[in-house]
């Protein structure tokens, strides 16, 4: 489903570890990376724009799509410095020791991670509606929080969170494809069947990744917070205005983040690369002519 000129690699990043990617276009290289419960199958309009002009590189994260899903043997497994890893390997292994960087939601996290972890390789960063994971712990408070319950029921410990979600994937999964969606003709139904099937084979490590999220991700932000480490970095960020719901400032946090930052609101829902691909094009084009 792919645009015309894009061919599908897999590249090993890791010990028993590849990845599934959509490569096409030529010129300076640009790694998307996909949220949930989604696939690199998200960035294919905002992908045929940019491969125009540049050489677009959308893999599958860890564990999710048809790249490796490796057995969540510790907390390092779906680490985002572990995914991040993965996908400064991937860069490399097809060419590139630089480029710049996109992500969307889950993606969103590894490509901040990679920018912290990678500064020497990452030019450009572009953050799609999230917030980094420290911060979004701080500002999850009360009822409030009931909108993140399923960041809850997967950080909780193997076994229960792997049953409850397999037992009815389809319905976990298409329950977010249908709440967060402002537009839901954005994603026809070829599209969420892919996403659906995808995300049916992948339980076990989806839930690994956010299990992750609740730990050790913390641990390396707080870590990075303490010492004053930031992106140096051109960096955008697109959001829903969060901040209105749950009571905090998402500029605010971001610029704790980022020394070049522009963080705009967005009026799309939150699968904002398929229901406002023009206006995504248009945010990543002004970040990198930064």
């Amino acid at each position: 489903m792919m645009p015309a000129g894009f061919e599908y690699r897999s590249v090993r990043v890791a010990d028993g570890v590849s990845l599934h990617a959509a490569v096409g276009g030529e010129g300076r290289p640009l790694v998307l990376l996909h949220g949930f419960p989604q696939t690199h199958l998200m960035w294919r309009h905002v992908a045929a724009d940019l491969a125009a002009d540049h050489t677009v590189i959308c893999p599958d994260l860890r564990g999710y799509g048809a790249s490796d899903k490796p057995v969540e043997d510790g907390a390092d497994t779906y680490s985002k410095r572990t995914m991040a890893a993965d996908v400064v390997a991937l860069a490399r292994a097809l060419g590139h020791e630089r480029f710049a960087l996109a992500g969307h939601d889950r993606g969103a996290l590894v490509a901040l991670r990679a920018g912290l972890d990678h500064p020497g390789a990452v030019t450009h960063l572009a953050c799609l509606d999230v917030l980094p994971t420290l911060d979004m712990w701080e500002v999850l408070h009360g009822a409030g929080a009931a909108v993140a319950f399923h960041l809850y029921l997967m950080a909780q410990p193997p076994g229960l969170p792997e049953r409850m979600i397999a037992a009815e994937a389809d319905a976990f999964f298409g329950h977010f494809l249908d709440l967060w969606a402002g537009d839901a003709g954005a994603i026809p139904e070829d599209v969420r069947a892919a996403y659906l099937d995808a995300c049916r084979a992948a339980v076990p490590s989806i839930v690994a990744d956010y299990r992750a999220s609740a730990g050790v991700d913390v641990d390396h932000d707080r870590a990075d917070r303490d010492a004053g480490r930031r992106l140096e970095m051109p960096v955008s960020v697109l959001q829903q205005d969060w901040g209105a719901a749950l009571g905090y400032d998402a500029a605010a946090v971001w610029s704790r983040w980022a020394s070049d930052l522009r963080h705009s609101t967005v009026t799309s829902g939150h699968f904002m690369a398929e229901e406002d691909p023009a206006g995504v094009v248009e945010a990543l084009r002004e970040l990198l002519a930064r």
